[in-house]
């Protein structure tokens, strides 16, 4: 569903720039959870933000269901976005002046058919399904970090996206909040095979993926299984 082809990323600096991503190839399935661990500035906001369309590499391909993303206009990796990619920043990106409910909306405001109406409705859908329809005529002012985790995770929910990629979800959130942002994003990796690309510094998260990859100095070192392996069955005694 996803696939990186030597991709390299660098940044203007003196005497000269710095590399942050270095020919990074990996696959990610339809469906799968992969975790993307690594020490600060490793890459992996970087990583992250390529793989949705969100900046260019500079040389190097990402296809996202068989749409090279380095070939598209930015119109329609717009267009792409909208339909397809929830995105949950690790700043939650909540636009200040609007509401819970205007928030979680907006995806829809900026593309699609339906009426204020139905946004409005389907926006609510969404709170209730994250606990926070209390919540609904709130401003990010007003709000704890856990709820605006929520609130950006129920607009990353919005567009019913085929693939989400959250920098940090759990950061900065107690474990109380923590457990329920999980709780979140894998019922809908595991009810609706959403697949889910998550960069984070936190081992709980990166147990609960299907395949983890580790990066250093824009690199991936070690692209690893998570899910333990099933245990042989014992060995039956013979009978005497």
């Amino acid at each position: 569903m996803l696939e990186f082809l030597n991709v390299s990323k660098s940044f203007p600096s003196e005497p000269e720039p710095i590399e942050v991503l270095k020919k990074i190839s990996f696959r990610v399935k339809s469906g799968e959870f992969v975790a993307i661990m690594g020490p600060s500035g490793s890459g992996k906001s970087t990583l992250l933000g390529i793989a949705a369309g969100l900046d260019q590499p500079d040389v190097g391909n990402v296809v996202l269901d068989d749409v090279d993303l380095t070939k598209e206009t930015e119109t329609n990796l717009a267009s792409l976005r909208a339909e397809r990619i929830g995105f949950i920043f690790q700043n939650f990106q909540l636009l200040p002046g609007m509401n819970a409910l205007e928030n979680v909306g907006l995806p829809l405001y900026l593309k699609t058919r339906l009426s204020e109406k139905e946004i409005l409705e389907k926006s609510m859908t969404l709170l209730k399904s994250v606990s926070m329809e209390h919540r609904a005529s709130s401003f990010p002012k007003q709000l704890s970090g856990g709820e605006e985790q929520r609130i950006a995770i129920a607009r990353a929910f919005i567009n019913e996206p085929k693939i989400i990629f959250a920098d940090e979800p759990t950061a900065n959130l107690d474990s109380k909040n923590s457990k329920v942002v999980l709780d979140l994003l894998l019922d809908r990796n595991k009810k609706q095979n959403t697949t889910l690309v998550i960069v984070t510094h936190d081992p709980a998260v990166a147990k609960l993926a299907d395949r983890v990859l580790e990066m250093r100095d824009g690199e991936i070192i070690s692209p690893s299984q998570t899910k333990s392996v099933k245990k042989a069955k014992p060995a039956k005694k013979k009978k005497k």
